[in-house]
């Protein structure tokens, strides 16, 4: 594999640091989503979906706010770290959506076959909904512009590396002082 200078390194980096912060999400979602509840009673299970939805739009908009952006807002972290760890960033078109999107909707099925095993936890399939609603909205919303600054930031430093080669005299070539292993 052929390595094309120091937008490498700079890729493998972010990678680097999208993986560190995925594995982090994910480890307090599972720490948010799957403790133990003690409560007095639990909800019954939802298999109907927009029926939770609908319930807490009823009791007015504050609370459906309250109630239905936490489901939102859950797994949206997913819509930009998933690409970002991925190193598919810079990609384009509707396959890394739809990757994304598919991947966000299996953690929170994950998470919400999980949560039949968890006391005080019960299946929604609205929850599941809102929580690949939300990775598709981050994605939407903050990928194109990280896509379009990472690009800006390729170019100018393509045009650093290239006004330093023509800065250099015809015919000479830069060359790296060779480092020897010790015996």
């Amino acid at each position: 594999m052929q390595r094309h200078g120091s937008g490498d390194s700079a890729t493998f980096h972010f990678r680097a640091a999208g993986s560190v912060f995925l594995l982090a999400h994910l480890l307090f979602v599972g720490w948010l989503t799957l403790r133990p509840l003690s409560v007095p009673w639990v909800t019954a299970t939802n298999l109907r979906p927009l029926a939770t939805i609908q319930a807490e739009l009823e009791l007015g908009p504050w609370t459906a706010l309250r109630h239905l952006g936490g489901d939102l807002l859950l797994l949206a972290p997913l819509g930009v770290l998933l690409p970002m760890a991925a190193g598919r960033l810079l990609n384009r078109g509707p396959a890394l959506f739809l990757r994304t999107v598919l991947l966000g909707a299996l953690v929170s099925l994950g998470t919400a076959v999980l949560h039949v095993n968890v006391a005080g936890r019960t299946f929604d399939v609205d929850s599941l909904l809102l929580n690949t609603a939300g990775v598709a909205l981050a994605h939407l919303l903050l990928i194109p512009p990280a896509r379009a600054w990472f690009r800006a930031r390729l170019r100018r430093s393509e045009q650093r590396g290239g006004a330093r080669s023509r800065e250099e005299p015809a015919g000479e070539a830069t060359t790296l002082p060779s480092i020897g292993l010790a015996p």
